[in-house]
């Protein structure tokens, strides 16, 4: 199928790969999850993989990282991630533009679904400050200080979608107990827009939802990423009745699985999630 994404991709179990971080941006790719691009290597290359030392280094200057005077590492405005998320943002308004009509003339009802972690939220900070390393400690604490910056352009995208009638979803890898974290982040960057359980769809594991009950049960969570996030969308689309024009995630497991017209990989030198 072909997709409009972006060509990076890492692996989160070592939170640093075998990536070049300047991965360009191709405007209309086929989406092959797994499929390495020019200056790549895949998590089972049998040559020697690229230095990690230096992969930082081009991580630092992809996102034109800088330390402000709280001490916080922040993405740079001009910086080649910023450019390429622009461009993201150009043709998803564009395509929305476009969907919305068609979907309403079919009397769908046309909405859009964005991840939150580096899709809305930007972690580089705690990625920085933990050497692309993960701790699951660490992390919670970090998430439940909500205050990470916006990832560039995403809350206006967010608000954009909602100005041309277009309901707002979100469905994230948070657990349920990071909700009011996630709300309050969300609110301080600029994307209040349909914050309610109602539309904000995170794991709960303890209590799992009927739609998932082919991976999840009430204490037996064995859904992959991309079963838990396509079964949502699943349920978005044939329980609530909506149309998924635009998925937004900078994951390809955030977009795998299909009931989404139109998917957008964002770019994360970072991390991957499979």
């Amino acid at each position: 199928m072909v997709r409009r994404v972006e060509t990076c991709h890492m692996h989160k179990s070592l939170r640093i790969a075998a990536v070049t971080a300047a991965c360009a941006v191709t405007g209309a790719a086929l989406y092959g999850a797994g499929a390495a691009t020019a200056g790549q290597s895949t998590a089972n290359s049998t040559h020697e993989p690229y230095n990690m030392g230096l992969l930082a280094k081009d991580i630092d200057t992809y996102y034109g990282t800088t330390l402000d005077a709280n001490g916080v590492y922040q993405a740079s405005a001009d910086s080649p991630y910023a450019k390429d998320l622009a461009r993201i943002d150009v043709a998803a308004k564009k395509q929305i533009d476009q969907a919305v009509p068609k979907s309403l003339h079919k009397g769908e009802r046309p909405a859009v679904v964005f991840d939150i972690d580096d899709t809305l939220l930007l972690s580089l900070d705690y990625e920085k400050k933990y050497n692309y390393g993960y701790n699951s400690a660490t992390w919670a604490a970090y998430v439940n200080q909500a205050d990470r910056p916006a990832v560039f352009g995403s809350p206006e995208l967010v608000r954009y979608a909602q100005s041309k009638g277009v309901e707002v979803f979100y469905v994230s890898g948070f657990s349920a107990a990071q909700r009011s974290a996630a709300v309050d982040n969300l609110k301080k960057v600029g994307a209040d827009v349909n914050l309610d359980a109602g539309h904000m769809f995170l794991k709960d594991t303890a209590n799992p939802p009927s739609y998932l009950s082919g991976c999840a049960t009430p204490g037996a969570w064995t859904c992959t990423t991309v079963q838990y996030k396509s079964g949502t969308r699943r349920h978005i689309e044939k329980d609530l009745g909506y149309d998924i024009v635009a998925n937004f995630g900078d994951q390809y497991s955030d977009l795998d699985g299909g009931y989404a017209d139109r998917t957008y990989k964002l770019p994360n030198p970072s991390y991957f999630v499979s």
